[in-house]
């Protein structure tokens, strides 16, 4: 992109690097055992990544949505099961307790996230609070000099082998009355429910979070009670921009690969690239995938602009990366497994892995119908839109 900075090309650069020689040699394994690639995490953090966005005073590296969008990018075009946990950890906990936790807070849970001696995730969907994220049952009730928390958080990325969460819970009876709680491995009442197989990202573990007469002190409360509900939706937005980078990363390998397979191999005495209908699938696969990483990188840098800010301008283009990136990457994938042909569908190559991976991004972080729900609104207005 025009605007990348040297200081981006280095860490892209960096981050391939690290993609091709710690994450590329485990794979294919840790999907096939739905595994979790651990050990990944402290040497993410001696580079940096884990708390990509965060303030260099906290233990940061101060960078930007570029940057983080940047490192999914890389990561994901050999690893999105492990870049999806990555993206829970740095942008839907560290970043959140960043960016508004106290000094204390910060100085009590950023250096072991950010080292990768913890790992985190974020406590926000529930079995009947998916896209209607405000109806969440989660409840929060104050006793004295801690909070008691009950209810179920699911589809929780990192939630198997977590440490520390960013969890929302009710605190009032109005629907935005909502506060945000750091809630521990080891709290009593707290537990972690069932670790759900998967098509793909398999070797991104996701399971649930239970709340039985959870304690949890006050001091883990993050920001003043019933006030989390701007914060969550701001998150929402760097999470879609970021997890877009994602599908980037999944597209761009599998172009990558079907073209080199078109260039060598053979059909009726000719590469099969000489044939119109390759052709085609691999000139609307790098076509599209030009335009939604023109649409992305431009999406995050409208945040960097708004100084992180939320606002339906920038909801609406992090909606649109993310909508259009998400189907970009899904039918990339499927093409790739076309021109493959049999190869394709089987193992061997690492298309079908990743067109698995590349459907979950068209449902987490807000589904295609929410999105362009959100599209509209910021187009028509919510009078229009919902008449």
């Amino acid at each position: 992109m025009w605007f990348f900075s040297d200081e981006h090309r280095m860490l892209q650069e960096t981050v391939r690097q690290f993609a091709q020689s710690v994450l590329a040699p485990r794979i294919e394994q840790l999907d096939d055992e739905e595994s979790f690639h651990r050990e990944a995490f402290p040497k993410m953090g001696a580079l940096g990544l884990l708390g990509i966005t965060v303030a260099e005073e906290d233990g940061g590296a101060g960078l930007d949505a570029v940057s983080a969008t940047l490192a999914m990018e890389e990561m994901a075009a050999v690893d999105a099961s492990t870049t999806l946990s990555y993206l829970a950890h740095s942008i839907l906990c560290v970043n959140q307790i960043a960016r508004n936790g106290i000094a204390e807070q910060k100085a009590r849970w950023l250096p072991k996230l950010i080292s990768g001696e913890h790992v985190g995730g974020m406590g926000m969907s529930e079995p009947e609070a998916g896209s209607d994220a405000l109806g969440m049952k989660t409840r929060a009730t104050r006793q004295g000099e801690s909070y008691e928390l009950n209810g179920t958080k699911t589809w929780i990325t990192n939630g198997p082998v977590g440490e520390v969460f960013y969890c929302y819970a009710r605190t009032g009876s109005a629907k935005r009355e909502i506060s945000t709680f750091v809630v521990e491995k080891g709290m009593p009442g707290f537990s972690t429910g069932k670790k759900f197989k998967k098509m793909g990202m398999r070797a991104s573990p996701t399971g649930e979070l239970v709340f039985d007469h959870c304690q949890v002190p006050v001091a883990n409360r993050v920001g003043d009670e019933n006030s989390s509900v701007q914060a969550m939706m701001r998150n929402l937005d760097i999470e879609r921009i970021t997890i877009a980078g994602i599908s980037l990363g999944i597209a761009r390998n599998c172009i990558e690969v079907s073209t080199r397979y078109a260039q060598e191999r053979k059909q009726f005495g000719k590469p099969i690239g000489a044939f119109q209908q390759i052709q085609e699938r691999l000139s609307e696969a790098s076509a599209w995938y030009e335009a939604c990483r023109a649409l992305t990188y431009n999406s995050a840098k409208a945040f960097d602009l708004t100084g992180g800010l939320s606002s339906r301008e920038v909801s609406a283009w992090a909606a649109r990366a993310k909508l259009q990136s998400a189907q970009m990457a899904t039918q990339v994938g499927l093409d790739a497994i076309q021109i493959l042909g049999g190869y394709g569908y089987t193992r061997e190559f690492p298309v079908e892995r990743q067109m698995r991976d590349a459907k979950l991004i068209e449902i987490g972080a807000g589904t295609n119908e929410i999105l362009r729900t959100i599209i509209a609104r910021q187009m028509l207005g919510n009078d229009v839109a919902q008449a």
